[in-house]
């Protein structure tokens, strides 16, 4: 029988570097993930920070020019800076190409009227400060849900948790996925697998991670890693395309989030920041055509999760109780 495994994968420079006598050690097998999402594949695609209708309209069609396959798209600057209007729009235009929408909730601490977030100890970040806070983004959530958003994403682990339980008791749709923001991404498996249990269902690690900080999480969580190929310049503005089959090898099931550096941020987005928007909107979809080429070039494109793919399989929880918690 002729032989119909995969092309084994080719490692950047790898003949040339041989040849020369350059060559790498192999892969350590015990070094990858040994898991994947439900319904088969490794990775899938994220276009982050599209913030609204028309910018969506525009990775929707620069993907389909472009022939960039897209899983996710999702949203930074907050279902509160959305109308009713504007949250079905998108709805109905992610529904019509089966790519999950992905809102941020509610109010956080650098937006909010406290200090410590503009000291150099960056004070408690993102997260909600206080019950109203909270409230905020519980409300941000009952109302995106209402009009169709089945992922939220978050940035504090009181909401992460309030909202897990809400989904459990069924005041969320038991369909709901709760995405944790990069902005408070974990930096060790031991953090990885609290926020896995406090009900995420996808998880954005700092870009920064290494190789072996991925291997590390794997060995004691499922959760999908969500991991920006390259990352905005308020998250460090790394560019890491030329390892994205070892980061899919080690973070697997893994996102990857087609980010941009070297452009000013859009949160909170308005009309006045439209041109920009829309032209950064364009260049991540880009971004992904060359991270999906530099993968077919090395015969690393083949594990891809199914298109309209969204949930993350079984994970493991805290137990969920109906009294205070």
């Amino acid at each position: 029988m002729p032989d119909v495994s995969p092309p084994a994968v080719r490692r950047p420079g790898e003949p040339v570097l041989t040849a020369l006598g350059l060559a790498a050690p192999a892969p350590d097998p015990a070094d990858a993930s040994p898991h994947s999402f439900p319904g088969g594949g490794r990775w899938r695609t994220e276009v982050p920070s599209c913030e609204g209708p028309e910018a969506l309209a525009a990775v929707l069609e620069e993907s389909t020019r472009l022939e960039v396959p897209v899983h996710r798209i999702s949203q930074g600057s907050g279902v509160w800076m959305l109308t009713d209007a504007e949250i079905a729009e998108m709805v109905a235009a992610t529904a019509e190409r089966d790519v999950e929408l992905c809102l941020f909730t509610g109010p956080r601490g650098t937006w909010d009227i406290g200090a410590g977030t503009r000291t150099d100890a960056g004070g408690a970040g993102p997260r909600a400060r206080g019950h109203d806070a909270v409230a905020g983004c519980v409300e941000d959530a009952v109302r995106a849900t209402g009009l169709g958003v089945r992922c939220l994403l978050v940035a504090d682990e009181g909401v992460l948790w309030t909202l897990h339980r809400a989904r459990a008791a069924g005041l969320l749709p038991a369909d709901t996925t709760l995405k944790v923001s990069a902005l408070v991404g974990p930096v060790n498996p031991a953090s990885y697998a609290v926020y896995e249990r406090l009900g995420a269902d996808s998880v954005n690690v700092p870009s920064d991670l290494t190789p072996g900080h991925l291997t590390e999480i794997r060995r004691v969580s499922a959760a999908p890693v969500d991991l920006y190929v390259e990352a905005p310049d308020d998250l460090g503005g790394y560019v890491r395309m030329y390892e994205v089959a070892e980061l899919i090898r080690r973070a697997a099931p893994v996102y990857l989030k087609f980010g941009l550096a070297k452009a000013p941020g859009i949160y909170p987005y308005g009309a006045h920041l439209r041109e920009l928007a829309l032209a950064s909107a364009r260049e991540r979809v880009r971004r992904g055509r060359l991270v999906l080429d530099l993968l077919a070039r090395h015969g690393a494109d083949g594990e891809m999760a199914p298109l309209g793919s969204r949930l993350p399989g079984p994970l493991s929880r805290f137990a969920v109780s109906s009294q205070r918690s």
